[in-house]
């Protein structure tokens, strides 16, 4: 039975218990959960041609004896199956298969099987989400079906492309725009469409990638108060139009420009992504409403939520099975690739710990004990309530802007390669401007001849190597195009300084990443040349 019909037979309370009961579980319950439908997936995902091939004769018959026999695995254990769409390896026909970027311009996509299973879990706990989010307290919820959702997601074949035909199987909802329906109109014309639809007939619902959240909002601000974007003329609800016109007169009272929460009163806010914390003060003090954090990816599905507390996520319990990768064995594993970090299960996590998570896909998904590359930090648990997390970032050895780049040392080194320019040693970080909004930091080494204009080189690199971050990695030219960000930040060193550097501390500094002390001491490393680095 769709969600809508149950909503005209069904009690508030019933519909609550249904959908979101699993907040009151104990953890003793939820792990009970979490160990059965893992047996299930176990027993299908060893007998299939994919399990088989991964574990090499090996016959685990528990959990315990998976996770001793099975390694950790990465997508370049399944990519000979998955890439190629090898159905008769994989334990479930897929109904859907969703893509992402893996690498940049290295490996251009990674694919990953959706069963119907999975798609089905996936819709239930988008219900449940509507209902915590448009919660004020425990079971008493606003969303009925009929909501406009302004829709900040991509469509098909991505993740998020799901979520629109996901919540049509259930309720009707109106998206603005549907991303699938309108697939053929670019980014910057789906928004467009979107404001017009939104003060057309308003808006109750927000989802969107935290940076496309930002995005949306800041020209929705300046399309409002008269500046690029477009003015509001014709198709506006009179109601809208009033609100339009007194939201004008504060914000001339007030000095400001007009924000959408003058004009708007949404029941929920979803937003989700890499450094999507960046922009929720930001994105709260614009539209009135708290962002309800999600997390999901293309390989683990939909996972987690906040509740209407904005205590932490709260991981589904149905959607996969759960591990973790204290940051410390993380870090060993980094370090010396042969080592097999160990796991954590849900129930031995602690508050105040940082851990990498591994996923184990349920209802006949092809992915086990994987490592997805994603940092989450637990905010609480213990006396047997289920954990709270958010997400922190991904891996140290990836740096991912806004959602949108996968950029690794090798990833960097074919860049370098490409651009034919000749270069010495370098380091990359992700780092903040005042703002609080990410960027790509390259601290980099130029040959001797190049030093006596270093303005001018300077100002070359940048250009240079933006074009062929863009060249090689689509996506990193979307926050340019799409976001209308500038990534790169590159301060040039002198030939030698990070080598002259490890030599004084006595041992290697990662090129991705590395801890701020290290960056501090390569800026200020005497070297052969005596010269400073330069921004």
């Amino acid at each position: 039975m769709r969600l809508d019909d149950k909503m005209k037979k069904i009690g508030h309370e019933q519909l609550w218990q249904e959908y979101c009961g699993f907040v009151d579980m104990s953890l003793a319950e939820y792990m009970y959960t979490q160990r059965r439908l893992m047996e299930e997936q176990l027993s299908m995902w060893c007998s299939s041609g994919l399990g088989r091939q991964m574990l090499r004769g090996a016959q685990p018959r528990s959990i315990e004896e998976l996770r001793t026999m099975l390694p950790l695995t990465s997508y370049a254990d399944y990519a000979d199956v998955l890439l190629p769409k090898r159905t008769e390896m994989l334990c479930d026909e897929p109904s859907v298969w969703i893509q992402t970027t893996w690498e940049g311009g290295l490996r251009p996509i990674k694919l990953a099987p959706y069963t119907r299973s999975m798609l089905d879990t996936y819709r239930h706990n988008l219900m449940a989400t509507m209902m915590m989010a448009t919660a004020k307290r425990r079971g008493e919820f606003t969303f009925k079906g009929n909501e406009r959702i302004l829709y900040g997601g991509a469509p098909l074949p991505y993740m998020t492309g799901l979520i629109p035909s996901l919540f049509d199987e259930d309720v009707k909802c109106t998206w603005l725009p549907d991303s699938n329906a309108h697939s053929d109109l670019s980014f910057g014309q789906r928004i467009k469409k979107g404001f017009a639809m939104a003060l057309s007939g308003g808006v109750d619902v927000f989802f969107g990638i935290g940076s496309v959240a930002h995005y949306i909002t800041e020209n929705f601000s300046k399309s409002s108060s008269g500046g690029s974007g477009g003015g509001h003329s014709g198709g506006v609800s009179p109601g809208n139009a009033l609100r339009y016109v007194r939201a004008k007169y504060i914000s001339r009272r007030d000095g400001r420009p007009i924000v959408p929460g003058d004009i708007f009163t949404l029941k929920a806010f979803f937003y989700a992504g890499t450094d999507a914390k960046c922009y929720k003060d930001r994105l709260s003090a614009a539209w009135g409403v708290t962002p309800v954090e999600l997390a999901s990816g293309t390989e683990s599905t939909y996972i987690g939520a906040e509740t209407w507390e904005h205590n932490g996520m709260i991981f589904f319990p149905d959607a996969c099975f759960y591990e973790f990768i204290p940051e410390a064995e993380m870090r060993r594993s980094m370090e010396d690739p042969s080592y097999q970090p160990r796991t954590c299960l849900m129930d031995e996590i602690q508050s105040g710990e940082t851990y990498e998570l591994v996923l184990s896909v349920l209802h006949g998904g092809a992915f086990m004990r994987y490592r997805i590359g994603d940092m989450y930090h637990c905010i609480s648990s213990g006396g047997n309530r289920i954990p709270r997390l958010t997400f922190v970032d991904r891996t140290p050895d990836v740096i991912d802007i806004a959602g949108f780049t996968r950029i690794t040392a090798s990833s960097m080194q074919e860049v370098i390669r490409l651009s034919r320019l000749e270069l010495g040693d370098w380091i990359l970080k992700k780092e903040f401007n005042q703002d609080g909004d990410p960027f790509l930091h390259m601290y980099l080494e130029i040959p001797p001849e190049a030093q006596a204009s270093e303005v001018t080189v300077r100002t070359v690199l940048t250009e240079h190597l933006s074009l062929y971050f863009k060249h090689f990695d689509s996506d990193y030219g979307d926050l340019k195009k799409l976001l209308n960000m500038e990534p790169l930040e590159i301060t040039i060193l002198r030939y030698g300084t990070i080598a002259d550097y490890e030599a004084r501390i006595g041992g290697h500094v990662s090129r991705i990443n590395p801890g701020m002390l290290d960056i501090i001491g390569i800026l200020h490393q005497p070297n052969r040349y005596g010269w400073e680095a330069r921004t």
